[in-house]
C-alpha cells in the first residue's frame, strides 16, 4: 500500500509483524500526513515527533524479537485532558498553558507497556466543556468532511484525527457524550465504556462521577483492540472496578440471531430530523435482517437528563476546578495587590467563557439553601434515570438510537444559544447518568454528505455485546 495511513491497526498490524513495513516508516507517514493536512483540520495541540520517532524504534525492537502486543509499533494521538509526563497538557486551556506533569496516567502506561506510538496530544473543548471543540483556548477544531462544520466535542480533535488519517486512533473522555458525539459527526468508531473499567487515574477532572476514558477509531475492530489494552483495575483510582477484562475482539464475527435491539420511544421524536431519523430506522433494519429482533420499550426520563446533568456536571466542576487556583500550579495573573484579588485574576483571565459559566451554574446549585432544591433533586431523578434502563433491559439486550438529533453543524451555528449547544447531547447524556457502555458506529451520510452515527448501549459491563452487534452491523453495512 503506497499510503500507509490508510491502514487500519489490525491492517498494520500484519504488516509491521510480516516484516513488509516497519515502525519507523509507519510513523513518518503519519508524521508527515500531519504536516500536509493538520494546518486546515487542526486537531493537535502538541506535537511530539521525536518521541513518537524513539518509541517506533523500541517497538520495531519488540517485533524483531517477537514480542509485540496488538498495539506495538501503532501511532495515536491523545485527548489533551489526559496527563504525559514531561509533555504539555493543557486541557486547551490558558490555566494549563504551560503545565508539564510529573506522571503518567494509567492509560498512558498501559499504552507504553503495549509499545504505542504517541504522535502528539489533541484538541479539545476546554476542561471538556463543550460539543463543538469552539471553547478551545488556542483554536477550534474543523470537520475533515466539511472544514466549516464542526467535529463535535468535546473530544473533536480527538474525533478529527482519525477521521483525517492524522492518527491510527486515538483515546477521549466522555462527560456527557463527548467521544460518541464527535465519533458520529467525523465517521468514526467512539466507544464509552462502563463507568469504573477503564481508570480515571491521570485524567484531569471535570465531573468525577461521570467521566469516562475511551477509544476512537476507524472501525470496530481497533475499537476492541485499544479498549482491550486500556480497561482493567486500577488501585489509584478509588472507582476502578475490579473485573474480568476479556479479550474483545474474540466477539468480532459472532452472530446478532435471537439477540433483541430495544428502540426507546423517546429518542424518535421531534427534534430529530428527518434523514437521521431515516438513517436510525434502516440500521436497526439492517440488524433485524442479521436476525435480531426489534422490540419497542420506553425510558421515560429522557426528557429530564439534560436538566440533571446540567445540575450534576457543573455542580462536581465546580468543585473539582477549585483546585485551579493560581497558587500550587497552572496560570497566575501577574497583576493584582492582594491574595483575594490574585484569586479572581487568576480564574478570571485562566477560565474561558464556557468554563466561566458552568462553574456558576455548579456553585450556585451547591450553595446553601439552593442545594435540596437542585443537586439534591438532579440527583434523585438520576435515580429514576438508572431505574428506566434497569427497567428497559428487562426487555431487550442493547438499546438502539441516534447518537445526535441531526447530523455536524456549521462552526458558530450554536455559540450564542448555550442551551441549544446543550440539547445537541440529548441522547449521550442518560447514559453517563447512568454509568452504562455506549458505542458510536457509522450509519450513512446526510444528504449534505456529513456522517451520521448508530448509538448502542448495553447493561453494565457487556462491552463485548456492544462490540459484537457493533462489528455485525458495520460489516453488513458496508463503506459509507
Amino acid at each position: 500500500m503506497n499510503d500507509l495511513t490508510q491502514l487500519t491497526i489490525h491492517e498494520a498490524r500484519v504488516l509491521l509483524d510480516g516484516g513488509e513495513i516497519s515502525t519507523r516508516e509507519l510513523t513518518q507517514a503519519y508524521l508527515e500526513r500531519i504536516d500536509q493536512v493538520d494546518s486546515t483540520v487542526k486537531a493537535y495541540l502538541t506535537l511530539t515527533p521525536d518521541l513518537a520517532l524513539e518509541q517506533a524504534d523500541k517497538a520495531q525492537k519488540r517485533i524483531t524479537a517477537k514480542d509485540a502486543s496488538p498495539l506495538t509499533g501503532i501511532p495515536l494521538g491523545i485527548k489533551d485532558v489526559l496527563c504525559t509526563k514531561g509533555i504539555r497538557t493543557t486541557c486547551a486551556s490558558r490555566m494549563l498553558e504551560n503545565f508539564i506533569p510529573v506522571y503518567n496516567a494509567t492509560v498512558i502506561d498501559a499504552l507504553e507497556r503495549e509499545g504505542a506510538v504517541m504522535l502528539g496530544k489533541l484538541n479539545m473543548d476546554e476542561f471538556a466543556m463543550g460539543s463543538s471543540t469552539e471553547n478551545s483556548a488556542f483554536h477550534p477544531t474543523y470537520n475533515p468532511w466539511k472544514l466549516d462544520h464542526i467535529p463535535g466535542g468535546s473530544s473533536g480533535g480527538s474525533a478529527a484525527a482519525v477521521a483525517a488519517r492524522t492518527c491510527a486512533a486515538s483515546l477521549g473522555s466522555d462527560t456527557g457524550g463527548s467521544i460518541r458525539q464527535p465519533a458520529a459527526h467525523c465517521g468514526t468508531v467512539g466507544l464509552k465504556p462502563t463507568y469504573g473499567l477503564v481508570s480515571r487515574f491521570g485524567l484531569v477532572a471535570f465531573a468525577s462521577s461521570l467521566d469516562q476514558i475511551g477509544p476512537i477509531s476507524r472501525d470496530v475492530a481497533d475499537c476492541a483492540i485499544l479498549l482491550k489494552a486500556i480497561a482493567g483495575h486500577d488501585p489509584r483510582d478509588s472507582t476502578s472496578m475490579k473485573v474480568e477484562i476479556p479479550d474483545y475482539t474474540k466477539v468480532l464475527g459472532q452472530g446478532i440471531k435471537g439477540l433483541r435491539i430495544g428502540l426507546p420511544q423517546e429518542y424518535f421524536v421531534s427534534g430529530i430530523s428527518e434523514e437521521m431519523d431515516a438513517a436510525i430506522r434502516q440500521a436497526v433494519k439492517k440488524l433485524e435482517e442479521l436476525g435480531a429482533k426489534v422490540v419497542d420499550i420506553s425510558l421515560p426520563h429522557t426528557s429530564h437528563a439534560v436538566a440533571v446533568y446540567y445540575i450534576v456536571a457543573p455542580a462536581e466542576a465546580s468543585s473539582n476546578l477549585s483546585r485551579f487556583d493560581g497558587v500550587k500550579y497552572g496560570h497566575r495573573a501577574t497583576e493584582y495587590s492582594s491574595l483575594m484579588e490574585m484569586y479572581k485574576e487568576t480564574r478570571s483571565k485562566g477560565f474561558g467563557p464556557e468554563v466561566k459559566r458552568r462553574i456558576m451554574i455548579g456553585t450556585y446549585a451547591l450553595s446553601a439553601g439552593y442545594y435540596d432544591a437542585f443537586y439534591k433533586k438532579a440527583s434523585q431523578v438520576r435515580t429514576l434515570i438508572i431505574q428506566d434502563f434497569q427497567e428497559a433491559f428487562s426487555r431487550c439486550d442493547v438499546i438502539a438510537g441516534p447518537v445526535t438529533p441531526t447530523p455536524a453543524f456549521r462552526m458558530g451555528e450554536k455559540t450564542d444559544d448555550p442551551l441549544d449547544m446543550y440539547l445537541s447531547d440529548i441522547f449521550t447524556i442518560p447514559v453517563n447518568l447512568a454509568g452504562l457502555p455506549g458505542i458510536s458506529v457509522p450509519c450513512g451520510l446526510s444528504l449534505q454528505g456529513l456522517p451520521m452515527g448508530l448509538h448502542l448501549v448495553s447493561p453494565a459491563f457487556k462491552e463485548d455485546r456492544l462490540i459484537k452487534v457493533a462489528h455485525a452491523y458495520e460489516q453488513a453495512r458496508g463503506p459509507i
